[in-house]
């Protein structure tokens, strides 16, 4: 089983920064794709930004060029800088990791972190 941990939510001011970092732990060496998803009020879970293996990176319209994702492979974490943050950021952030192999897809979720920005 493949464990996720977040760390660096909180309360901001918009405008402000914070970091988000997360870090796997379990019996594998290969994930294929890390990232983060978010889950604002009264909204559905949607993506945030990913990164493969590879450091194919994949992020969503509403954060580009306000938010950057890096990954350390070794050490098979994921962090999510987020900048110029905006109300409409305020969500639940969850760490999001994709096992694939050849006929198996595995998905695991971290707990959330809260993220809340204030206007």
């Amino acid at each position: 089983q493949l464990q996720l941990a977040e760390s660096g939510g909180g309360l901001v001011q918009a405008g402000g920064s914070l970091r988000l970092s997360c870090a796997a732990s379990g019996p594998f060496r290969n994930i294929n794709v890390m990232g983060w998803y978010r889950q604002g009020p009264g909204r559905e879970r949607e993506l945030v930004a990913t990164v493969s293996s590879s450091r194919s990176k994949n992020l969503a319209d509403s954060v580009k060029g306000r938010f950057s994702i890096t990954r350390d492979n070794a050490k098979m974490t994921v962090d999510l800088q987020m900048t110029s943050l905006k109300p409409e950021d305020t969500a639940v952030y969850y760490c999001y990791a994709l096992l694939a192999s050849v006929g198996e897809r595995q998905v695991f979720w971290g707990q959330g972190t809260q993220v809340t920005v204030s206007s």
